[in-house]
């Protein structure tokens, strides 16, 4: 039987393209890959690529962006990149707190999409 393998890309649409690459390189630390294909930004994420969009779909018309899909990011320290992020006036979520992945939180990027960062063990 045919089956799906596992997630092997994400990619969000966002309304200001620039505004966003800006936001994921600049305030979170995202290091946007040499080339992307016309009208996206794509990010060197590991294991799974990550980029940003133009629209396909009208999102005034979809709030709230992203509801009820939990996009997890593993990061080097999740309450650091909260402190960073507070000071950087992101809106959060939930601060960190422990889980079954160790220590995360959320915030919620420019454009409506709530992400949730927790620290991932090294070499993830």
């Amino acid at each position: 039987m045919p089956r799906l393998i596992g997630p092997d890309f994400i990619g969000l649409q966002v309304a200001d393209l620039d505004a966003a690459r800006a936001f994921y390189a600049d305030v979170v630390g995202l290091t946007p890959a040499p080339a992307s294909p016309p009208d996206a930004v794509v990010f060197e994420t590991t294991p799974i690529p990550f980029a940003l969009r133009k629209p396909l779909v009208d999102l005034e018309a979809t709030r709230p962006l992203g509801h009820g899909i939990a996009l997890w990011f593993g990061c080097d320290d999740a309450d650091a990149l909260h402190d960073h992020l507070v000071a950087e006036g992101v809106t959060i979520g939930f601060p960190p707190k422990d889980g079954p992945f160790g220590r995360y939180f959320a915030f919620v990027d420019p454009f409506g999409y709530t992400i949730t960062a927790h620290t991932a063990a090294r070499g993830n």
